[in-house]
Parts: structure tokens; C-alpha cells; sequence
């Protein structure tokens, strides 16, 4: 994650689009002309921590962030002049308490203000800091600082700094000397271990030319030591963790080989040569695309092979030939495939780690358009399916079912901008929960959300504290995503943690559409039925003890310094202020331990020193000094999630099949949930209604009605799929249990009927012919009788003439359609992984390349 203090003015409106004071989609159109610009810069961002998504996507905070002074360091500190931009009504009023005597003093006894005289800062050029947590609950930060040097001299003396603290930020220590001073990557030189794993990697900057390879330190007492390893490549991209044994890591070289390792580095092998991408399967399973033809743009032309090794590099298998991209999700394996050379790609998916590729019955996507992958588990999968026209800027969102191959309609008109950035949104805090943000035909963007998987979606309530006024018609809640964070307009995504249950922090606005204007802070405690304004104007936040304890510090567009943080015990009802510094600094983050256990925060940022010098200063803030006591029985409360008010005894809280009832902290109680807090619930099961089914493939819900409808464009009475190498004809009555939904009784609608037919396509791979398939088809084997060799030569021939044509052919419409696509497919890009700051890591070997973790296009 990159965060700076600076936020640009949003660009003044030039479009009809009634984003209330800015229209969104000029900014849609700049983008879109810079395609070429985004698809390398996010192709650098794009996350790839994998393991299970599962998993990953539970983290609400990075393991690694990057700070970057972007003040002029010669600039004088004066208070900047407030925003006197209207702001869009309705309002509210923040509550505010002052603190008690006792609490302000125990605050200033326990902040500390790190300056970098103090803690072996100085000399540091300030040009960039990496902050690393190491381990879980440690408390061990380790800071990269990256010096700026003389091209010239880049490699002839040119080092990093290197700091540890193990208090949680409160004290640094330089420890360069145990690299010897090397320099350090700045883009992906230090890289944690997975969980409680206190193993560090460092990759330092080795020049190409003169070395065979390159040279990673490594650490496996969270940075107490390190030992240098001599490489036997050089790296390409980070190295990546194994998900559960952090001994085993992989990296592709610069050169496209794949490299594994068994002992944490140590010694290393190779496996496989012009790879392109990689994703860890469930188990050690590893997946990779290569090329066999030695092409640079395999992957364009879709000629890569998809392998899969189950034995750590000692035998591989074929999953898939004619490539383009794949990726690896919630125990979903995605290939996009090129069938034939020029012809629109075709999403294929399996479920048993593609010893069976099946075609998803997915609406047809053509050249300009593409599919994405917005989120998915185990159970089922979200896909984004763009719209028709070069300049849509929105799609249809569909869910499958749990083999991930058939999918219907679940919300249309989904926002997906030239920008590349979709608002999906996945609410940790309570399950089934989901929101993200439409585009209106007359042009206004609204959020709306889901309580059961994509099964409905709804507008958000009116927060409780906003009077609206005259317009109580149009008055809702609409939640600002990627989009607004991509165009400077908020510097916080919405917020969750499923240690914080029901807690959803996020900017928005509230009106009958989206506002740019000077957004505010909504918090829920209900996992977003209800909202209540908490602050006023944007800010930094973060949610420390299990969500006991939330913290925020004002956001200043166009830079701006701070002295200041809030911090509030009743989930954002009330705010109480102190003042952490009598100098007050340029801010750059907030850092606090990945998760929610921890109670300190650190707030960075720099003043300018007696030489006008950018002077990085931490201020880490310990609230347990305040909060002393651990909460007792006393202090929680049974809560039924997803209660409605006047709900139905048996039915009210039901979703997804079952009741969850949780052991809540009570807004009022000051102590502590510690460390060891575990969130405590009981569930029971509930009986079938409609609200457990999704629309079966071909139907959809009409608008205002529960009943699933057959869709007009849908002529097939049964619906023909091919299935593990079996043509299957399916008959449904338009209903199918959501995935993972456990309900018991009640309403049943008729069951969707299956016939196994013939046989289809191949179990092992997709049916993709090609002039790069290992074994040709056979004529006599197509016709089912023998010929004769005149007749056979003939066909041969014939055929051979055919090829030519066809490939000449197809080849002119692949570049003519390249060319005049290339400013509108490669910026599409968004990550399925919803991770709050997530720090960046590279796929593959390639600066742009195209991975259907985030995309298929």
C-alpha cells in the first residue's frame, strides 16, 4: 500500500452524469485514454497472496505498507485554511466528549514520539519507508529505508537502512549492519512469512550484468539475525510463501524459470521454463502457465500450457492447453482459453484442480468486453460480466453454483470503470454480507446491498442521526469504493474484521445518488442494516481490541498536518480528541499490527528538520493504558445477527439457512477484549423460503417479487452443459439452494433434473483444438469409417490449404482488433482479494500480465 498527504482536487464535471456536484464518468473517459499507463502500473499492484483466498481475504490490514513524503520539505507549518466547499445535505452532528483528567494523563504518559535522532532516523534521506510486521502478536516491526542515490552510483556504494523494533513501533533500532549495508529492493525487497512464522526475506538490488544471480537474506528469528543465500537467478517478481509451510517458497526468474524451494531458501531448483504466472492449489498443489513454444506473447495468443505439479516439482500434468490466463480461487480453478487463433476467449472452471475443466455457462463476452472475478469461496463464485459497447463502464454480476460452472443473474448495471476499479465490497463482520455500487440509466450511482450472498440487493437506509428533510423519498446512505479512493475523493476503503462482528466503518454520502463532496464517516454496528453519521469530513481509520476500540485522524485534502487523533469505545457513537504532539506533522499512514487484537496504533509522518529536510517522526499511542480492564461476562450481550424489527419468531435472523446469535462487547462497558479474545455465537438451523434460493441459469427475479421467472431471452426448455466429459441436460423449475446454505423444511420448490447423455468434450482438458495440440484429431476417427490414402491424401491437403487461409485470416483480424482494442480491455483490472491496504506483489514475469485471479478478460 503506497499513502501519502497529499489528495488532488477531483477534477471539475464535463459529463451528464448526476454524481450531485462531479460527473463520474469524465473521469471514466480520462482514465480510459491513459489505458495503456494504468495496465502497467496496476499490473504491479495486483495482489497475489495466495493460498486460499479464503484466508487472505480475512486480513483487514496489510502486513506491509510504504510511506513516501510528497510535501515540499521547505515548506513553512501553518495551519491550512478548511474546506469551505458546501457540503451535501443533509448533515449531522459528530458527538464529541472531552477527556477526563485521568485519561489525558495516562495518554501522554504512555505516547511516545520517535524521531529519527532519537532512534538512528538520521541521516535517511527520507526519499521512502516499508513497514513490515513480522509474526503475530510480537510485536516486531521491521523498516526498510530506501536512500535515494546518483544513477551513477546506484550500484557502487549505494545501501538501505534497516530498523527492528519489538514494542510495537514505540522504539527502532538500526540494524543494517546484519546485511551489511546492502541495498535493499524498494518494490518488493522485504517479505514476511505467513501467520505466526517469524521467517523474513530481504532481496537485494543486484545488478543483472556480471552476476549469475541474485542474493536474499533470510531470517527465521523475526530479524534478531539474518544469513545472506547466493541465488542461483536472478528474481523476477517476490517470492512467494507456501500458505501453511512457510519452508516452501517459489519465484520465477527474469529469465521465465520457475524456481522452488524446500528449506526456506537455502537450495533451490528448477522446475519448468517460460512460465508466466503461478498460483498455490489447495494442499502443496502448484499451478503454472508456461509456454511451449518459446513465444514471447504466448499469453496473448492464448498458446500456453496450464500445468499442475501435486508432488513439489518432482511430476507434472497437463490441465490445459491454449491458454491465456488462469487463476486460482476459493477452490475454483479458472482457465480462459483461445479455442482457435483470433476467436474470443472462453472462461472454463473445475472444481477438482482440473482433473475435470468444464465450459461455464457464462453470456458470451466478446473482444471489447471482459469477465472478472469479484469475489468467491468454497461455495460459490462472483462474476462480473461486462456490458456490450466500448464505453458501458458497467456489467452484470452472476453467482454460481457450487461447481462454479452454471451461473445466474444477480444484479445489474454493476459499476466497473474505465479506471479498472470496481466497488465490490465484502462486509467481513457479518456473513452473507456484500455491497457495492450501480450505475442508473439517467447516470447517478447508488450503493446497494446484499444479506444473502447476491440472492437480493437493496439501497442502505437512511443513517439514524440524518434528518433528510422535504426529499425522504430519495434519502439513502451510498458508500464510497475503489473508485473514490482511485480519484483521491476518500483515502479509507469500508472497513471490516470478522473478530469486530457487525462493525462496518466507511465513507459516504447520503442523498438519492453518490456525492464527491467532502464525504463523511457512517458506521454500523448491525453489518449494515442500520448507519449512524460518526464523523464529519474524511479520515484515516482503523479498528483495534476486536472492534472495542475504533481510531481516526482527519484526512486533509491537498496535504495537511496533524497533531490530533479521535478514538471512540462505543462502536462511533462518540469521539473523544487528544492532541499526540505539540509539533504537529505532516501526515503519511496509520500503522497498527495486521488484525484487530492489537490496542496501539502508530501514526507516521515528517516535519521539516533545521535543514528543511524531510524528518520522519512516528507517534505510537498505547490505549490499554486507558481501557485497564478486561471485560467480564457482565460486559456482553446476546445479539441476533440479521434481526429485523416485528421479524417472525422462527424466521427472523434467518440467512443462509440458520441463526447466528452472538456474545457482543455492550456499548457502554470501558474495558478491554485482550488478546485472547475469541468471538463466541451459537447457530441454529431455520426452515427453506424462498430468500434461500438464487434464480436457476435462464430465470430472474422480477422487480418487487420473490418468484423466479423465466428470462424472455432464454428459447432452451432444457438446458444442455457438458460435465466431467458428459453432455448433461438439465430441467429446472427456476429455483437452486444457495451454496453453502443449510435450511431445513419448509419451502421446496421442484428439483432440477439431470440426464447423463453422450459423451462431450474431454474430462481431462477443455475441447480446444489446435494447430498446437499434441494429438490431432483424425479424420477417420471424426467420420467413423476408414478411407482410402488417395482420398485421405486429398483431404490432407485440402485441409492444409484451409489452415493456411484460416490463420492468415485470423491472424490479420487478431492485430487489427489488438490495435483497436488495446485502449479498453487491459485496464480492466480489479483484485478479487478485498484486502484493506494490501501491500502489492507481482504475478509472473511480465509487467502487464493478464491473471484471471482478478480478471478474465
Amino acid at each position: 500500500m503506497l499513502l501519502h498527504p497529499l489528495y488532488n482536487n477531483y477534477p471539475s464535471p464535463r459529463s451528464n452524469m448526476q454524481y450531485q456536484t462531479v460527473g463520474f464518468r469524465t473521469l471514466l473517459l480520462i482514465h480510459l485514454n491513459m489505458t495503456w499507463i494504468l495496465t502497467v502500473l496496476v499490473g504491479a499492484w495486483i495482489i497475489t497472496l495466495f493460498g486460499p483466498v479464503g484466508d487472505c481475504k480475512k486480513l483487514s490490514k496489510s502486513i506491509t505498507m510504504s510511506f513516501h513524503p510528497s510535501q515540499n520539505p521547505g515548506q513553512v507549518l501553518t495551519r491550512q485554511k478548511r474546506d469551505t466547499t458546501a457540503s451535501p445535505t443533509p448533515t449531522f452532528t459528530a458527538c464529541e466528549l472531552p477527556l477526563t483528567p485521568y485519561e489525558l494523563g495516562v495518554l501522554d504518559q504512555n505516547t511516545l514520539e520517535e524521531r529519527r535522532e532519537y532512534t538512528g532516523f538520521h541521516g535517511d534521506d527520507g526519499a521512502s519507508f516499508t513497514l513490515t510486521w513480522v509474526g503475530d502478536g510480537t510485536g516486531v516491526i521491521l523498516v526498510l529505508s530506501t536512500i535515494s542515490a546518483p544513477l551513477d552510483s546506484f550500484y557502487e556504494g549505494g545501501s538501505s537502512r534497516l530498523y527492528r523494533s519489538a514494542d510495537y513501533g514505540k522504539s527502532f533500532y538500526d540494524i543494517s549492519h546484519l546485511i551489511n549495508h546492502t541495498f535493499i529492493r524498494k518494490d518488493f525487497g522485504i517479505l514476511p512469512g505467513p501467520g505466526n512464522s517469524h521467517q523474513v526475506i530481504l532481496t537485494a538490488e543486484t545488478p543483472v550484468m556480471n552476476n549469475s544471480g541474485g542474493v536474499i537474506f533470510i531470517s527465521t528469528d523475526a530479524g534478531v539475525s539474518f544469513s545472506s543465500v547466493q541465488l542461483p537467478f536472478h528474481p523476477a517478481q517476490p517470492i512467494t510463501f507456501h500458505f501453511l509451510n512457510p519452508e516452501y517458497l517459489v519465484v520465477i526468474s527474469i529469465d521465465g524459470g520457475l524456481w522452488l524451494s524446500l528449506n526456506f531458501g537455502s537450495v533451490w531448483i528448477k522446475v519448468d521454463e517460460g512460465t508466466y504466472s503461478y498460483a498455490w492449489g489447495s494442499g502443496i498443489t502448484l499451478f503454472f502457465s508456461s509456454s511451449s513454444t518459446g513465444t514471447m506473447e504466448a499469453d496473448r495468443r492464448g498458446e500456453l500450457l496450464l500445468k499442475r505439479t501435486e508432488d513439489l516439482g518432482k511430476t507434472f500434468t497437463v490441465v490445459a492447453k491454449n491458454v491465456f490466463s488462469f487463476g486460482y480461487i476459493g477452490g475454483f480453478l479458472f482457465a480462459s482459453v483461445i479455442e482457435t487463433l483470433g476467436s474470443p476467449r472462453v472462461l472454463y472452471v473445475s472444481s477438482d484442480h482440473g482433473d475435470n475443466l468444464n465450459r461455464a455457462k457464462l453470456p458470451s463476452a466478446s473482444t471489447e468486453q471482459f469477465y472478472s472475478v469479484l469475489d468467491g469461496d468454497e461455495d460459490m463464485i462472483f462474476m462480473h460480466v461486462d456490458d456490450p459497447g466500448e464505453e458501458s463502464y458497467f456489467g452484470t454480476v452472476y453467482t454460481s453454483d457450487d461447481r462454479g460452472i452454471l451461473y445466474s443473474k444477480s444484479l445489474e448495471r454493476h459499476l466497473f470503470g474505465g479506471d479498472g476499479k470496481s466497488d465490490f465490497t465484502n462486509i467481513t463482520s457479518l456473513r452473507g454480507v456484500y455491497l457495492t455500487n450501480v450505475l442508473e440509466e439517467d447516470g447517478r450511482i447508488r450503493t446497494v446491498i446484499t444479506f444473502n450472498k447476491g440472492g437480493d440487493w437493496r439501497l442502505l437506509n437512511k443513517p439514524q442521526n440524518v434528518e433528510c428533510g422535504e426529499d425522504e423519498t430519495n434519502c439513502n446512505l451510498h458508500i464510497h469504493g475503489e473508485h473514490s479512493r482511485f480519484n483521491s475523493i476518500t483515502p479509507m476503503l469500508p472497513l471490516s474484521d470478522p473478530s469486530a462482528v457487525g462493525l462496518v466503518i466507511a465513507h459516504g454520502s447520503v442523498g438519492d445518488s453518490i456525492s464527491s463532496t467532502r464525504p463523511d464517516v457512517f458506521v454500523s454496528g448491525d453489518g449494515g442494516y442500520s448507519w449512524r453519521g460518526a464523523l464529519r469530513g474524511s479520515h484515516h481509520y482503523s479498528i483495534l481490541d476486536s472492534g472495542g476500540l475504533i481510531v481516526a485522524v482527519e484526512a486533509h485534502t491537498g496535504g495537511g498536518h496533524v497533531n490530533t487523533i479521535k478514538f471512540s469505545t462505543d462502536e462511533g457513537q462518540c469521539w473523544k480528541v487528544f492532541n499526540f504532539t505539540k509539533q504537529p506533522i505532516f501526515f503519511a499512514g496509520l500503522a497498527s499490527e495486521p488484525g484487530t487484537k492489537t490496542m496501539n496504533i502508530s501514526v507516521w509522518g515528517y516535519r521539516p528538520d533545521e535543514n528543511n529536510k524531510p524528518m520522519w517522526v512516528a507517534v505510537t499511542i498505547d490505549f490499554q493504558s486507558i481501557l485497564t480492564r478486561e471485560c467480564s461476562t457482565d460486559d456482553y450481550v446476546h445479539w441476533l445477527a440479521h434481526a429485523t424489527e416485528g421479524g417472525a419468531f422462527t424466521t427472523d435472523g434467518c440467512v443462509l439457512g440458520y441463526k447466528e446469535i452472538f456474545m457482543r462487547l455492550k456499548t457502554n462497558s470501558l474495558c478491554r477484549n485482550g488478546r485472547d479474545y475469541v468471538v463466541s455465537r451459537e447457530i441454529s438451523p431455520c426452515p427453506c423460503t424462498r430468500e434461500d434460493y438464487l434464480c436457476d441459469y435462464g430465470y430472474n427475479r422480477h422487480m418487487n417479487s420473490s418468484e423466479c421467472l423465466k428470462q424472455p431471452d432464454t428459447v432452451e426448455q432444457i438446458l444442455k452443459v457438458c460435465l466431467n466429459g458428459k453432455e448433461v441436460d438439465l430441467k429446472s423449475s427456476g429455483y437452486r439452494k444457495v451454496p453453502g446454505d443449510n435450511c431445513e423444511g419448509g419451502f421446496t420448490p421442484p428439483l432440477r433434473e439431470e440426464h447423463a447423455n453422450q459423451n462431450c468434450g474431454n474430462s481431462s482438458q477443455p475441447a480446444t483444438p489446435s494447430q498446437h495440440s499434441d494429438v490431432p484429431v483424425s479424420v477417420t476417427e471424426v467420420c467413423g469409417s476408414p478411407m482410402s490414402s488417395k482420398t485421405m491424401v486429398l483431404i490432407v491437403v485440402c485441409v492444409g490449404v484451409v489452415i493456411v487461409i484460416l490463420v492468415a485470416v485470423a491472424s490479420v483480424v487478431y492485430t487489427v482488433s489488438k490495435v483497436f482494442y488495446r485502449n479498453r480491455v487491459p485496464a480492466y483490472r480489479f483484485s478479487a482479494l478485498q484486502i484493506q491496504d494490501s501491500e502489492s506483489v507481482f504475478v509472473g514475469n511480465r509487467a502487464s500480465v493478464d491473471s484471471d485471479e482478478d480478471l478474465i478478460e
